[in-house]
């Protein structure tokens, strides 16, 4: 299945009946800071829903969707069923939500929740999700010019080397199918 992930953040807003929901979509990496960062710029929010969706080594993808108090199934699992639909991985969603004094009820709950993230997704630039790894590579000091030279042309980078008495070890980055060529 082709995936789409995001490289920054990105908000999205939805007000009903005095309820504010601000949506905030975040790369997996940035999550569990941001949210922390959330909490102690919202204060007085009532809610921070959370959903969110990883690719882990062995390709089975993790992901949740929690309710953070509001009744259960009515936020949580509606946000990630917006990043299903729209092939999101290795991203996250936070919903930060007021209260207005007007209660929503489960279906007016779960479309503020949703459609904050939907309002997120539609701003965000959506790129192609490319699976990286990376591959460690050892060669004689002849040839590792031309190691280096195969690596950069197959658009991986060097993150690391070691130089040892017959070679150098590199440690090599970059999207999979490029390193099963090296």
């Amino acid at each position: 299945m082709d995936f789409q992930t995001i490289e920054s953040e990105f908000c999205g807003v939805l007000e009903d009946r005095k309820s504010r929901f601000l949506a905030h979509l975040v790369p997996i990496a940035e999550f569990e800071g941001r949210l922390e960062v959330l909490r102690k710029e919202h204060r007085k929010a009532n809610h921070f829903v959370t959903a969110h969706r990883r690719l882990l080594e062995d390709d089975r993808v993790e992901e949740s969707g929690k309710d953070d108090g509001e009744p259960s199934g009515t936020s949580g699992m509606p946000t990630l069923k917006v990043l299903q639909g729209n092939r999101l991985i290795e991203a996250a969603v936070i919903v930060v939500r007021y209260f207005g004094g007007i209660k929503l009820g489960g279906g007016g709950l779960a479309r503020g929740y949703s459609g904050a993230a939907v309002d997120a997704i539609a701003k965000a630039q959506l790129i192609p999700f490319v699976k990286r790894g990376s591959k460690v590579i050892e060669v004689g000091f002849p040839e590792s010019a031309e190691a280096e030279l195969r690596v950069s042309a197959l658009g991986l980078s060097v993150a690391a080397r070691n130089y040892t008495e017959s070679g150098v070890t590199l440690t090599v980055e970059g999207p999979e199918a490029a390193l099963r060529e090296l």
